[in-house]
């Protein structure tokens, strides 16, 4: 059976895993609306 304290003891976190953290906070999110936006503004753009 596990002992929960002693791999708690054991745990480190992943540097890359804070690494990624970082990148997702400061990277804006873009949704299906942004998408459709930037679409027909392209589309009314070569008109």
């Amino acid at each position: 059976m596990l002992n929960f304290e002693e791999e708690l003891a054991k745990f480190k976190p992943s540097l890359e895993l804070k690494d990624t953290e970082e990148t997702i906070k400061n990277t804006p999110l873009v949704d299906v609306t942004d998408i459709l936006a930037r679409i027909l503004k392209d589309a009314t753009d070569k008109e």
